[in-house]
């Protein structure tokens, strides 16, 4: 192998388990280290990090992460990083920032796009030219809000000000912000790294370029590469485009140990909630600091702790947080952080009262005491140490690029100057940990480590009606004083200011200094898995050969049967408690015990989508899904068979408690996911599927479970719930089966010898008399606005359109990033502050769709959305951007997932209509789009009469809305 002479290989380690060769190089001139994945696959990711370690809550890390892809020193255009996301083929582009560390990865599978990526990644973080107008735009600043009103009030405008009031807008947000600010007393894990709203406006741009100088350097900087383009390659690029140009720092950015209590810290601190009933609001957390997370068999024996506590109902932290009645589930920050120095270990309840905190915490260390004195079951030692081994040999890849996967799961140790190769190869660790679990006091002896640990915290979050108020009444306040202040000049240089950046905003950059591909760099067909139908003794299975790296992934599918509506309502809840319940006899702590042994978890779900020709005419599926180790193959099919066969709807107080659990779930995803929601309630009477879409997933479920959550209180509503998951399981057990393998080709025999022998008698024989699952047609446009305790404002609007395989569905997709492109990137998120905003075809419901995401904006970005439809018949087009809009899709189309995860979709597309063959003429005619044709959809399509509309927002905000909306308190 030919050595770039500017990198000092230090060491390579082969990882049989993964089939990738990991090497770590130095740079030598500048100390900037490069790990890189050498792996036989073509989608070749790139990420560079540097150490962040802020030392307040201005959010300076945050807001450098945007300002950074704002334009550099060779790419001196207004927006670098969202011109190159539509002149690529990626299949992945981002940037993040975290507590002590902020990254920019991207994936592609295209060489010559790759590299264009690099180029551009490497100038926008090493050379970024940091305009103070972009750091206004994506941080921080003040207007008046009336444009050139001088004595009208000032505001303050912001995307990274906008995204913080939306994400601190979750009490989960708020409790992990708080929790980490008590257990880190002294180091950067105190502060907010993405910036407190509150916080925010006191960061000055000059500190922005202090921190970028000191920060953004090689010798504080780690690069990590994963896939086929040889090591040298790579290294050349980055040397010539970056490193060559720069000498080593003398200072070295690190985070130092934190300072250790000396006994326990408990706070009580409040969370804003715009709620008339805040009983039953409260979160208790307790945490613990524990030791290094560079430490390798330190953190796999807290990883190996945390799963023994609290991985599943059998654990018995977990059991217990889950059945006491001091709150309704537990918290979401339940189990072990290690992505900073120092790990930590936490767990909590949800749904409680603050006089409750003291007992809370007394149930823990009981809990806890008692693992210290009698220990755990060994199977259930064994079964943690399986779930680590099963988490390290799959090949994910349908969230993250896999390489991607890989990369983050070293990072942070290669960010502390550990070593993240080791962290990839866990098997010396988890070969030691095998023999330390004999041990019969292994785990009591770490558990009595625990409750010795003085460095504990305990947190309550309380809700406060009043909070929301009195934090807006001082920001207003701050800027009423401010402008106070202001004399002329000052007045002056705001409006200035505001007239600069909204004509910095509307100029048209030169995208040819932007490398790009083309239609050309298109691939000419779509990599989709080929699966085979075949017979066994009887047994009739679908078979995927993939490379699975030795686990195996059965599903059996069932066709959903005609149901009522409050069947249809049921299903999620119904699809939960599947693999919730006790099976065989067994209790639920017992099928759970079993499950974590098996394999790495059982869980079903339903799929209801419309005919390829109508979106008013929908099928559907209930599938029942596992994965495990090809050692544990026939346990798995075993469990599943009993899972479906002989699940136990009598388990009552169980029912109950996941019906709390869900309702918690739903009540916390409102501020995470407001314009998902906002959405499916805009589609939610324009087609069947949608409109079962909102009412079991979206904010009308939100609404459901509470009420059902509420009604469980009395012992016979339980009963009936029982029975009605019962029916609908009898329902459910009597329909037509499917079954689907993946796996190596080499083990498709064993696996359909074990299944033929478990399932063959058990199938079920098409009944004449079974009645498919439809649902009434509609097609009704609405006008709601949905409220909750929120800082910003979540807004969609859809029109109804045609599926997929009418002539106009190719078109309205290009649509949609043609107009997400032009238009609402800049004048939604850019000029109204929106954190993201976007439009879609979605042919599976027949409809397009506009959105907003953490918007400071309600009608205005309504409004704006049809002034997008506006500017697209006005102006002359430019071929650049329907080709920009083209790749924009087809990428997505052609991103990859994991071998196991693309071998499912094909599968479950083709069961409603999307075979390869359908997918592949659809991609086809997404590359023949003509500007002509987008104009021609806008107008058939979208007009005003046929809109329908939903916001998510706040009381205070729905009052400001027109009559003609119905207000719906979620």
């Amino acid at each position: 192998m030919t050595r770039q002479p500017a990198f000092q290989l230090k060491r390579t380690e082969t990882i049989e388990s993964l089939g990738i060769d990991v090497q770590e190089y130095v740079h030598s001139r500048t100390g900037a280290l490069h790990y890189h994945i050498a792996a036989d696959n073509q989608e070749n990711v790139f990420l560079v990090a540097f150490r962040t370690v802020p030392e307040d809550n201005c959010g300076v890390a945050h807001i450098l992460e945007h300002t950074a892809l704002c334009g550099s020193a060779k790419y001196p255009v207004r927006d670098p990083f969202f011109m190159m996301s539509r002149r690529s083929l990626n299949t992945f582009m981002n940037a993040f920032t975290s507590s002590d560390w902020t990254a920019y990865p991207f994936a592609s599978q295209n060489r010559k796009d790759y590299f264009n990526l690099l180029d551009v990644y490497l100038d926008a973080t090493f050379f970024s030219r940091l305009d103070p107008l972009d750091f206004a735009q994506e941080g921080h600043r003040i207007e008046f809000s009336e444009t050139e009103n001088t004595d009208s009030p000032l505001v303050y405008k912001g995307v990274v000000y906008n995204e913080m009031k939306g994400a601190m807008s979750s009490p989960v947000s708020t409790l992990w912000q708080t929790l980490t600010r008590y257990l880190f007393p002294s180091t950067t894990y105190h502060y907010n790294s993405g910036g407190d709203p509150e916080a925010i406006p006191d960061l000055s741009y000059e500190e922005l370029i202090h921190f970028y100088k000191t920060h953004y350097h090689p010798s504080n900087a780690v690069i990590m590469t994963f896939g086929d383009i040889p090591v040298e390659e790579l290294q050349q690029r980055i040397e010539d485009q970056a490193l060559s140009q720069f000498e080593k720092l003398s200072d070295e950015i690190t985070v130092e140990d934190e300072k250790r209590y000396f006994s326990p810290v408990r706070v009580e601190e409040a969370y804003a909630l715009d709620d008339e009933d805040y009983s039953a609001k409260t979160h208790h957390v307790l945490a613990w600091l524990l030791g290094p997370s560079i430490d390798l068999e330190q953190q796999l024996r807290a990883h190996l702790l945390s799963r023994v506590l609290l991985d599943n109902s059998s654990s018995p932290l977990r059991y217990a947080l889950e059945s006491t009645d001091l709150g309704a589930s537990p918290s979401p920050l339940c189990g072990l952080e290690d992505s900073n120095r120092e790990m930590a270990l936490m767990c909590g309840i949800e749904g409680s009262e603050p006089e409750k905190a003291a007992e809370f915490e007394q149930l823990v260390l009981d809990t806890l005491a008692d693992v210290a004195e009698n220990g755990v079951p060994q199977e259930h030692l064994e079964a943690a140490l399986h779930q680590l081994e099963l988490s390290q040999r799959e090949i994910s890849g349908d969230g993250y690029p896999y390489g991607m996967s890989l990369i983050l799961a070293s990072l942070s140790s290669a960010i502390h100057r550990g070593d993240p190769i080791a962290l990839l190869n866990l098997d010396p660790v988890l070969a030691k940990l095998r023999e330390e679990i004999n041990d019969p006091d292994f785990i009591p002896a770490m558990v009595r480590e625990l409750l010795d640990n003085q460095h504990r915290v305990r947190i309550t979050l309380r809700p406060d009606a009043k909070l929301a108020s009195r934090r807006d009444a001082a920001e207003a306040a701050k800027l009423e004083a401010i402008r106070q202040q202001l004399d002329e000049s000052e007045k002056q240089a705001i409006i200035d200011q505001a007239k600069a950046l909204e004509q910095r905003q509307n100029q048209i950059d030169d995208e040819s200094v932007l490398p790009k591909v083309t239609i050309d760099d298109v691939p000419a067909k779509m990599h989709i898995p080929q699966g085979s139908e075949n017979t066994l003794n009887g047994f009739n299975y679908h078979f995927y050969p993939q490379g699975t790296n030795g686990l195996v992934y059965q599903q059996v599918i069932m066709d959903l049967p005609a149901l009522t509506e409050a069947e249809q309502q049921l299903l999620p809840l119904y699809s939960y408690c599947v693999t919730e319940l006790g099976c065989d006899g067994m209790s639920y702590q017992d099928t759970q015990a079993l499950q974590s042994q098996v394999c790495g978890g059982i869980h079903a779900y339903s799929s209801v989508r419309a005919d390829v020709n109508d979106e008013q005419q929908v099928s559907g599926y209930m599938t029942l899904s596992g994965k495990a180790l090809l050692n544990k193959q026939a346990q798995l099919t075993d469990l599943m068979y009993k899972t479906l066969e002989t699940v136990r709807f009598d388990e009552l107080s169980r029912i109950k408690e996941l019906v709390s659990q869900q309702r918690t779930r739903k009540e916390q995803s409102v501020t995470g996911q407001g314009h998902s929601l906002a959405i499916m309630a805009a589609v939610s009477q324009l087609s069947p599927a949608g409109h079962l879409a909102h009412n079991s997933r979206g904010l009308q479920s939100i609404r459901a479970i509470k009420a059902l959550d509420e009604s469980l209180r009395d012992e016979a509503n339980l009963q009936q719930l029982a029975d009605a998951l019962s029916q609908l399981h009898q329902k459910i057990l009597a329909a037509p089966r499917r079954f689907l393998i993946v796996t190596e080709a080499e083990y498709q025999q064993t696996l359909a010898d074990t299944m033929a022998a478990r399932w063959v008698g058990a199938e079920v024989k098409t009944d004449k008399g079974f009645v498919p699952f439809t649902l009434p047609a509609t097609r009704e446009a609405v006008n709601q606005a949905w409220t909750t305790s929120t800082q910003v404002n979540f807004c969609a609007k859809a029109y109804p359109t045609v599926p997929v395989e009418h002539p106009d569905a190719a078109a309205l997709t290009v649509l949609g990033d043609f107009l997400r492109n032009g238009f609402l990137h800049r004048v939604v998120r850019e000029q109204g502050g929106a954190y993201g905003s976007g439009a879609g075809q979605d042919s599976a419901d027949g409809v397009f769709r506009f959105f907003s995401y953490r918007d400071p904006r309600l009608t205005e970005t309504l409004d704006d959305f049809d002034a997008s439809i506006a500017w697209l018949q006005s102006t002359e087009l430019e071929p650049q951007k329907l080709e920009e809009a083209i790749l924009g899709i087809v990428s997505s189309i052609d991103k990859p997932g994991s071998p196991a995860g693309e071998a499912k979709q094909a599968y479950h597309s083709a069961l409603f209509g999307r075979t390869p063959e359908q997918r592949e003429r659809f991609r086809q005619r997404i590359l023949t789009v003509t500007l002509d044709d987008l104009k021609r959809v806008a107008a058939s399509y979208l007009k005003p009469e046929l809109a329908s509309v939903a916001v998510v927002t706040s009381p205070t905000a729905a009052a400001e809305l027109t009559d003609q909306f119905e207000v719906i308190a979620i």
